[in-house]
């Protein structure tokens, strides 16, 4: 048995709150550049451009990709075979509150939902925690701003609709969004299980590095038509119109009830933030 004490994941959560608010990932730059040289339009070629230099100057200068720092979700997977010495979630929150006061990343969290009290420190989080096997300590940061947060959708489908519903849904969830969530953008897909198992896959989905396509041969088949469905949008970066709309789209699924097909679009901006470490 490891025994291990919160003031590892204290400081992890810490690490990737800034890592992820400041350092865009590897596989989404690569998509943006990618993007860049095959775009037609001159218009969105240029947005393009502004979005990769910004970037490069946030890694640079340790800046903020983008002035939403978001609500922050720590996602937790903790072996089987370790005891934690102390308040797990305190711990994470811990993390969180240093990183945006030492960071002086923007707070934007309010207490209530409807009074609508800044908490002044970005808290509290969203955290999952899973037990899984082993002595490691999985952690991952998510930053979510809500320019594409509140564009995101859920629909509870029936049993008997079909694949190229679904597809339909998706597709006119980016079409309504239209620029608001700062396209070029990642969408994830969340279908079964229960409604929120479903948003919970969407969230999920956009993890997956850009690139890699599901190892089930008809969801990667509905991947890649919805990819290729919603750049025909033609709504391009920032909404300037161009190929860029989506640099990629990603689908988890999961069982459900005889009765039910719950599916959850989840959109994520050009700035898709995440950062892992395992401890």
């Amino acid at each position: 048995m490891r025994i291990a004490d919160t003031g590892l994941i204290t400081k992890a959560v810490k690490e990737l709150c800034l890592k992820a608010n400041i350092e865009l990932r590897g596989d989404i730059l690569s998509a943006l550049e990618k993007a860049r040289r095959k775009e037609r339009s001159s218009k969105s070629r240029r947005i393009l451009d502004i979005i990769i230099k910004n970037a490069a100057i946030a890694k640079k200068k340790r800046l903020p990709i983008c002035q939403d720092t978001g609500m922050i979700m720590v996602y937790l997977k903790i072996g089987q075979d370790v005891r934690i010495k102390g308040d797990v979630k305190k711990a994470a929150e811990k993390g969180i509150g240093q990183a945006y006061k030492e960071g002086y990343l923007r707070k934007s969290i309010v207490r209530d939902p409807l009074v609508r009290k800044n908490t002044g420190t970005n808290l509290p989080a969203v955290i999952y925690i899973d037990l899984v096997p082993g002595n490691k300590i999985d952690v991952r940061v998510a930053v979510k701003g809500f320019g594409c947060e509140n564009v995101s959708k859920t629909r509870m489908f029936k049993p008997v609709d079909s694949a190229r519903e679904i597809e339909d849904f998706v597709v006119a969830s980016v079409k309504d969004a239209g620029s608001r969530p700062c396209p070029p953008v990642y969408v994830g897909v969340g279908i079964g299980g229960t409604l929120d198992k479903a948003v919970s896959l969407s969230k999920q989905a956009v993890f997956r590095k850009l690139g890699k396509n599901s190892s089930i041969p008809h969801i990667a088949r509905m991947e890649r038509s919805v990819l290729k469905r919603i750049n025909g949008l033609k709504i391009g970066a920032m909404g300037m119109g161009g190929d860029a709309t989506a640099l990629g789209v990603s689908v988890l699924t999961y069982p459900t009830h005889i009765a039910g097909l719950p599916v959850a679009v989840n959109i994520s901006c050009h700035a898709t933030r995440d950062a892992r470490k395992v401890i």
